[in-house]
């Protein structure tokens, strides 16, 4: 194999002392451009290709040219992330506490717990990664090569896979190839490319072999005479040398840095303030407890495994298993109704707590496809002979041009314009559009005048112009006409014709001159159908939507006026804007604006990273390689399923099409399971509040402890396994208008206020256990099993009553079908009423309560659940505007 003389280093392009095989795997060609033979020299090949035998040398020293396979993490891993879980550590932590006090049930049924809880997520996500491995697709199947059996044979280009690729192979590009490697090239005729994959440029980009020309701005992906893997051939041919292979390319580099550490969302910061909160509780409350025993009442450590019973009882052991469950379920909905994938469970928390969507123009709001608008005369009014001269020269310029199919461009003319018009003209000769003259020429017949043959001119305004018989004064004019209408956000081209005798002869670009100036087309993207609706959706549920696009400010302004979007003047940014400003100026100024124009991939992360940073819980929806950075900065990373690998890879969510419908639904599933964990931790957390509020107070007033430990753990078992009814509760019509958030804060009051009522109620029926105490059973004996059992009973059926008055609303209450809550909270004040009378009551130390004791506690929790009432309607009349939970509760907006 020939070895390279030099070394092309990464930054410079310089060459370097050789550096054995290493420097095979990746050349950079980059500012300032290395001329082709530095390039060729550095590679150890020549514009000829390699041969077989050193095509092959190197690929056993370099490998295939594939890029990084990113398997998903298996079973296994899943399972021990869960563990890391702020509330199954909470859990696990009471477990082992409860196993060093010898309560092995207590410890047996946390770790049971706990296990499922793990178990439940890491299917959900297991399963979420075998369904978008299953989207992934090659980037190319095969590849034009140019190679020499030996070194004395002539080259020849044949089909080789992608994968057999190597630095310094020679490979030719055409219309609709994909690029299936970094490669420089060395000569290129017409050639555009798309790059939306890598950059988000809507738009071919034009490519040329000369390396004199040096972008301003733009990055390594502005240079025109380097093409990257991920990008496609759009017009015209190139030969080229590939550069970078493999893992090494710039595509895959930008695939690693999906495997980056991310930030916490919204739901890994509210998981963590709740648990701290819990935590704090928890840590508390033994302490307490073993300390006013002991000192009121004697008792010490006996003391100690109704203290752990008690901080057991404060915990919503229940609460990472309804999580897996209401999250998995809504993920299965979204799935299965809606063609979202769910692939990291939490995400679907996240997409209910988005209050802030950003995504790209093209392809989301727009079908990244133009459509024509208006046909202007010289004079600015409309003229149909302009469209019509431009058909012609879109329709000749395809058939006689050698295209394989319409420029995008050409095809909107030619769907506007009347087909019948056509058929007046034959053609004879096309001169089709290249970046450097940026025109097109169509010759056809005249119409009506042998020996006369008709030149139409279309294309860029200024070049256009350039080859018109007009005066200063007017072609200043048409120039302005055509900025006005840039600057409206349209994209504008230039329609000339001149007439020539038809000599037999050769046409070619230079005959367009001294040409009669027609008029203008103009032309805008053309709107996404259901982008509209969408938005209005979403404007609904109160989210805002920020775009963030590499587009002129105009053509975005353009699209979200078309679609109903308010844009003014100061509602827009531009990426110098961007760059003046510091990230605590941009922090106040992404609150009031709207668009985000000539956006980099560092631009989008900026104004994604500091949305957040301004309290914004931020979606972004991104399908490029150009996304990722904003993908891992955002809540909540969405990508569509036609994407590139990368973007599905860094994504939480993917979507069946790049349709914001698919977003909406995504926001009332989240929305949903949100509005259920939030019932879910007030009904739970406000009742075990109270009765732990209830049970220190007892612990000091009575002469024995007011429930036994088994007791205890008993009824708190009985509360959690009813209120798994939540994770099935039927999905109610009304969505919340207002993002679901978990904030701790509010939490806190909610629960304390709601707790303190249970408190109450749980003292009330000491009083009535008191009055009972004086009837029949007083002196026998029963006293504490009485108590024991008064308490136990009440405990459930105050509990059932939070369920209802708190868990399923006064609407759902009434309706003719109780849903799984309702049965769940009949269920639950069944065993209250029956446990201590059935044969299993001796064993657990709970006995037949007097008679008179079961209307005295109905008359408690009738009070109960108008006190219930009341303060639900007042905390919904103080909280008015924020939203309802499910069951028409308050619970929508931060909680």
């Amino acid at each position: 194999m020939a070895e390279a003389t030099g070394d092309l280093r990464h930054d410079t392009g310089t060459p370097g002392p050789p550096a054995g095989a290493a420097h095979l795997r990746e050349v950079r060609p980059e500012h300032p451009a290395p001329t082709v033979l530095e390039v060729l020299r550095s590679l150890g090949c020549g514009p000829r290709g390699h041969t077989e035998e050193q095509a092959g040398e190197r690929a056993a020293l370099l490998g295939e040219n594939r890029g990084p396979a990113r398997r998903g993490a298996s079973w296994p891993r899943l399972f021990a992330r869960g563990l890391r879980d702020p509330f199954t550590a909470v859990l696990a932590c009471l477990g082992l506490v409860s196993a060093a006090v010898l309560a092995w049930g207590t410890a047996s049924v946390i770790l049971l717990l706990v296990l499922v809880s793990c178990a439940l997520r890491a299917s959900g996500e297991y399963r979420a990664d075998r369904s978008t491995a299953a989207l992934r697709e090659l980037v190319a199947a095969t590849a034009t090569v140019v190679r020499r059996a030996d070194d004395e044979a002539a080259p020849s280009a044949r089909e080789i896979p992608v994968a057999d690729l190597v630095p310094g192979d020679v490979i030719r590009l055409g219309p609709g190839d994909l690029v299936p490697a970094d490669v420089r090239l060395l000569r290129a005729a017409g050639l555009t490319v798309h790059q939306a994959a890598l950059t988000g440029e809507s738009e071919p980009v034009a490519k040329t072999a000369d390396d004199l020309a040096h972008p301003a701005h733009g990055g390594v992906f502005a240079r025109p005479w380097l093409c990257f893997q991920g990008s496609s051939v759009a017009t015209g041919s190139a030969t080229a040398v590939v550069t970078a292979t493999g893992a090494h390319t710039r595509f895959a580099q930008a695939h690693d840095r999906t495997a980056l550490p991310r930030t916490k969302s919204a739901f890994d910061r509210s998981v963590h303030g709740i648990s701290w909160i819990l935590i704090r509780f928890m840590l508390l409350t033994p302490p307490l407890v073993l300390m006013a025993n002991a000192a009121l009442r004697g008792r010490g450590l006996e003391t100690l495994p109704f203290a752990v019973a008690v901080a057991v009882g404060l915990t919503p052991e229940m609460l990472p298993v309804l999580v897996t469950l209401c999250l998995a379920r809504g993920a299965a909905v979204l799935a299965g109704a809606h063609g979202v994938i769910v692939k990291r469970l939490p995400a679907l928390h996240d997409m209910g707590a988005v209050d802030v969507l950003c995504l790209d123009k093209t392809g989301t709001l727009t079908e990244d496809r133009p459509v024509a608008d208006r046909a202007l005369g010289p004079d600015g009014r409309d003229d149909p002979g302009v469209l019509r001269w431009a058909a012609v020269n879109a329709w000749w310029t395809l058939q006689l041009g050698d295209l394989p199919q319409p420029d995008a461009l050409d095809e909107a003319i030619l769907d506007a314009a009347d087909e019948e018009e056509l058929t007046a003209y034959d053609g004879v000769a096309a001169v089709p559009f290249a970046p450097d003259r940026r025109l097109s020429v169509a010759v056809v017949r005249t119409p009506g005048r042998l020996g006369t043959h008709t030149l139409v001119v279309k294309g860029d305004v200024s070049a256009v112009l350039e080859r018109c018989a007009l005066a200063d004064d007017e072609r200043e004019r048409i120039l302005a006409l055509a900025s006005r209408q840039a600057e409206g956000g349209a994209r504008v081209l230039a329609v000339a014709t001149a007439e020539r005798s038809a000599a037999g002869r050769t046409y070619t670009a230079g005959d367009a001159r001294g040409l009669a100036f027609r008029g203008v087309i103009t032309l805008r993207d053309a709107l996404a159908p259901t982008a509209a609706d969408a938005l209005r959706i979403l404007a609904d549920r109160g989210v805002a939507v920020r775009i963030l696009t590499g587009d002129h400010p105009g053509t975005a302004v353009r699209a979200c006026l078309d679609l109903g979007v308010p844009v003014t003047e100061d509602a827009v940014l531009t990426a110098e804007d961007i760059d003046r400003l510091d990230d605590t100026a941009l922090a106040g100024a992404v609150g009031r604006t709207t668009l985000f124009a000539r956006c980099t991939p560092e631009h989008k992360a900026r104004v994604t990273e500091a949305l957040r940073s301004a309290g914004h819980t931020v979606g972004f929806l991104g399908d490029g390689v150009n996304d990722l950075p904003a993908l891992r900065a955002a809540d909540v990373g969405i990508a569509p399923r036609g994407a590139a690998d990368v973007a599905r890879d860094a994504a939480d969510l993917v979507l069946a099409e790049k349709d914001l419908t698919a977003v909406a639904h995504a926001v009332d599933a989240g929305r949903h399971a949100g509005g259920t964990l939030v019932t879910y931790l007030r009904v739970t957390l406000s009742s075990n509040l109270g009765n732990v509020l209830a049970m220190l107070c007892a612990g000091l007033l009575l002469p024995f402890l007011p429930m036994l430990p088994a007791q205890v753990l008993l009824q708190n078992l009985c509360f959690d396994a009813a209120q798994l009814a939540f994770a099935h509760d039927r999905t109610r019509p009304r969505v919340p208008d207002r993002p679901t958030v978990l904030d701790p804060g509010n939490l806190l009051r909610f629960i304390t206020g709601f707790g303190v009522l249970n408190a109450v109620a749980d003292l009330a029926t000491f009083g009535v256990l008191a009055l009972a105490l004086h009837g029949p059973g007083r002196g026998t004996g029963d006293d504490e099993a009485v108590f024991h059992s008064g308490w136990f009973t009440e405990n459930l059926l105050t509990q059932a009553a939070v369920m209802v008055m708190l868990g399923v609303g006064r609407r759902s209450a009434l309706s003719r079908r109780p849903g799984p809550v309702a049965w769940a909270a009949t269920a639950l004040g069944a065993v209250g009423l029956v446990l201590p009378v059935s044969p299993l009551g001796p064993a657990l130390g709970l006995t037949a309560l007097p008679a008179v004791s079961y209307p005295l506690l109905g008359v408690v929790l009738l009070l109960y659940a108008a006190g219930l009432r009341a303060a639900g309607n007042r905390f919904a009349r103080r909280h008015d505007g924020e939203g309802a939970a499910p069951g028409g509760q308050p619970g929508a907006g931060p909680v």
